[in-house]
């Protein structure tokens, strides 16, 4: 297909870090967006292993940032493809595996494996940036991709089949030095953290440097920089459903960047999204807190032994599971689990999303909590 590039937007070659932002327009917001991230991050650390409370939220967010790609997959059907295949799933398509699936399991996996380096000490960089792609396109469509390595051909944006350019990244023979740029800027401990996240994540697609997964990464770019800088305790923030719900605006954003040199325009919005995004976390992460304790009483009384706690804290963190793997790693005796998950689905809390089969074993759902964490 011929590709037409008459109105594209092209990248902002030269212009990169730009000038000073206008902070007198910019600071309410910034501030707003400050202040909303940190009372997120003290309401996390205030909560007992507000991990179990996240585990959600961070499927919604590889749903959502998969979807903005044109990935569609639902938060059901990743974790019943992590419960039934756990790490092999991807390793061949003999199960049957979804392509779009899968590629958001590995969009989870890529963003969790980010955030263990940094934890064992490696720096947020362009080698951990290409770590994290390798594995994002690991396996389906993306496989083709170069995973792992920066474009070699120019590439493109524009709307999938048209054959319509409306942004022309920048061009693979000037990447290197741009990315160096990007990397000078991300270690900039001098300019307030949500500032330098704001035009790291704008220049990080307008680079676009790798031939496909860009989107994905730059909104993981985002969770990293926040945590890294300090402005969130634990790497657990999640900004794409905002993303989603203003597309339009924010890719209109994204491209004054480059057409009109609007980088203060770009960092109001993006401090908007992260104030606004970061009062619906607390919302959703604090619901599913007053759930949890809502069925701890109820769990108690149901199972009647003292593994009833860590049966709940399990369900929290896999919703969707394989029997066999809940006897394994719940801590809990494999005849008192089994017990459990009897009594469980006798109160209709579980509910049987595969059968038992020969070898095969059964994977259920706790549906309470999927009905309130669903996308």
């Amino acid at each position: 297909m011929k590709l037409d590039t008459r109105e594209a937007v092209r990248y902002h070659l030269g212009q990169f870090p730009p000038p000073t932002p206008d902070l007198a327009r910019l600071m309410p917001g910034l501030l707003a967006a400050t202040s909303a991230l940190a009372r997120y991050d003290q309401a996390l650390r205030s909560m007992h292993n507000s991990e179990l409370f996240l585990a959600p939220l961070r499927g919604q967010e590889a749903v959502i940032s998969s979807r903005m790609e044109g990935t569609i997959s639902t938060l059901d059907e990743i974790l019943q493809l992590e419960a039934e295949f756990g790490d092999d799933a991807g390793a061949s398509n003999s199960g049957g595996i979804r392509s779009d699936a899968m590629e958001t399991v590995l969009y989870r996996r890529a963003l969790n494996t980010a955030q263990s380096r940094i934890t064992q000490g490696q720096p947020l960089s362009e080698s951990l940036l290409k770590t994290a792609h390798h594995q994002l396109l690991s396996w389906g469509r993306g496989a083709d991709k170069s995973p792992g390595a920066y474009k070699r051909e120019q590439n493109y944006v524009g709307e999938l089949g048209s054959g319509r350019v409306s942004f022309m990244p920048i061009a693979p023979e000037h990447l290197a030095g741009g990315m160096e740029a990007l990397f000078r800027l991300i270690g900039d401990a001098g300019m307030p953290v949500l500032l330098r996240t704001a035009l790291a994540h704008a220049e990080f697609e307008a680079l676009h440097p790798f031939e496909d997964g860009n989107g994905r990464i730059g909104r993981m770019l985002i969770t990293l920089m926040l945590w890294n800088g300090g402005a969130i305790s634990e790497p657990h923030f999640y900004i794409s459903r905002y993303f989603e719900n203003h597309k339009d605006e924010y890719i209109e954003r994204l491209r004054r960047v480059s057409s009109d040199r609007d980088w203060d325009g770009w960092c109001a919005f993006f401090f908007d999204a992260v104030e606004q995004q970061a009062i619906r976390n607390l919302e959703a992460a604090q619901a599913i807190r007053a759930f949890y304790e809502e069925m701890k009483p109820r769990f108690s009384a149901l199972l009647a032994s003292r593994f009833a706690v860590a049966a709940l804290d399990y369900l929290f963190s896999q919703p969707v599971f394989n029997n066999s793997r809940f006897t394994r790693e719940a801590g809990i005796p494999p005849q008192t689990a089994a017990r459990f998950t009897r009594v469980l689905l006798s109160e209709g809390l579980l509910q049987t999303v595969v059968e038992p089969a020969g070898r095969r074993s059964a994977i259920y759902r706790f549906e309470p909590l999927m009905q309130r964490v669903r996308v």
